[in-house]
């Protein structure tokens, strides 16, 4: 009867709610409960497929941009190898390397690196380098001006960017943001005498810079006018400069050599395809002022050798000329389609990236004019080791006394400052 009257209240209850079908085990047998007609059949159960969700559950699948970087990020603190096996093996990463990543990829947020130990800044500069932190437009710069202010030479000391007149087009912001350094070439590139660049020369942060390459870069007298103008007045800006390459300029004249004997401490000078009207008295007169002796022969400072880029930095400038080629390669496939369009008859112009080429029938033409200053006391003798009479030594120091009071003349008239010298000196 209990069964039965459990069985009633099952039946009663299915007309309110389909809970499907009810067995009951009975005597070691399974009966299910027929609720059709009402009774039940002693039939093997039949399996009914079980879902968790409704017929009307819908899933929407979303991507979400963080999801790669959060496994990239899981897969960062293991380091995976092999074993002789052939079986893969991984082992965690040491604290300071997960550090040192986690720093490196919000390199930009770092306030100051001033005080911060050496060693280990270098190794976060090349780990921001690997994940080419300093590639980016505004964070890059943000985040290698850090590293200057705090270590300035060691970030870079010497940069050349010698035919790369396009990586300082892109990244002219990063290239002025470099501090103490002490070589910098810039040959074949172009830039003019109101370049950006050229002005920067001037400023207290590369006031290191030895040596310095400008050959053809269309300078002129107004150009090294500006340059020299700190340090004719302000003794400040390239006064440490050694070695000055200027060769292939031929806008430089007489006036512009003029600007040049602020420069004391010069020991190299290349004035090789310049607009030179009096070459002689050039030569006597850098001889006289500054010590320079003429060369008859090439000198080895000049050979675009000596002049590398050496820091931490050395790869990054790598990467900032490889973005310039990857921006440029779009361009290779042009003379395919001039190839074409010539078989076709129609012509088209093309734009080609215009290579550095030097002025040499103008360098012909004035000779070498490249000058060093001899390595004894009086740098005013001549180069020739003669033994002169005691005459002759009279009349050379009463010539080399004429020369200095003309010399002294002609320097109170390039210490004349006009307007446009006020206005660049107001700068600093």
């Amino acid at each position: 009867q209990s069964w039965s009257r459990g069985m009633s209240y099952c039946l009663h209850s299915e007309s309110h709610l389909d809970t499907g079908p009810i067995y009951v085990r009975e005597n070691g047998k399974l009966h299910v409960v027929n609720q059709g007609a009402g009774g039940i059949q002693n039939v093997t159960p039949k399996a009914r497929p079980f879902s968790l969700f409704s017929r009307s559950f819908s899933v929407e699948l979303c991507m979400n941009r963080e999801d790669d970087r959060a496994r990239r990020q899981r897969t960062d603190h293991f380091i995976f190898t092999y074993t002789k096996e052939g079986n893969l093996r991984y082992s965690a990463k040491s604290l300071f390397s997960l550090v040192l990543g986690y720093i490196s990829d919000n390199v930009d947020h770092i306030d100051s690196l001033i005080g911060f130990p050496e060693q280990i800044a270098e190794k976060l500069f090349s780990a921001a380098e690997a994940r080419q932190k300093f590639t980016e437009p505004v964070t890059g710069l943000r985040a290698l001006q850090k590293f200057t202010e705090a270590y300035g030479s060691l970030v870079l000391c010497s940069l050349c960017l010698r035919n790369r007149y396009l990586v300082i087009s892109e990244k002219l912001e990063e290239i002025k943001s470099f501090r103490e350094l002490t070589c910098l070439d810039l040959s074949c590139c172009k830039l003019g005498d109101e370049h950006e660049l050229l002005e920067h020369l001037t400023k207290e942060a590369l006031s290191s810079v030895k040596r310095l390459l400008l050959k053809d870069n269309s300078l002129s007298d107004a150009g090294l006018r500006r340059m020299t103008a700190p340090v004719r007045v302000l003794k400040k800006g390239l006064e440490n400069l050694l070695v000055l390459d200027l060769s292939c300029n031929p806008k430089i004249t007489d006036v512009g050599i003029g600007y040049l004997l602020s420069f004391k401490k010069l020991n190299c000078l290349d004035i090789s395809g310049t607009g030179l009207k009096d070459v002689d008295a050039v030569i006597k007169r850098l001889q006289m002022q500054i010590g320079l002796v003429h060369s008859k022969v090439p000198l080895k400072e000049f050979d675009h050798s000596n002049c590398k880029t050496e820091g931490w930095a050395e790869q990054t400038v790598l990467q900032w000329e490889q973005a310039v080629m990857e921006a440029m390669k779009p361009q290779d496939n042009l003379r395919s389609r001039v190839a074409t369009l010539q078989f076709y008859g129609k012509t088209h112009r093309i734009k080609e990236v215009v290579k550095c080429t030097l002025v040499e029938p103008e360098t012909k033409a004035s000779g070498n004019l490249q000058f060093y200053k001899e390595n004894v006391q009086n740098c005013n003798l001549p180069l020739k080791k003669e033994v002169a009479s005691s005459h002759e030594l009279k009349n050379n120091k009463k010539r080399a006394l004429a020369e200095q009071e003309r010399e002294r003349t002609s320097k109170q008239k390039h210490l004349c400052l006009t307007v446009e010298d006020w206005d660049l000196l107001n700068t600093y």
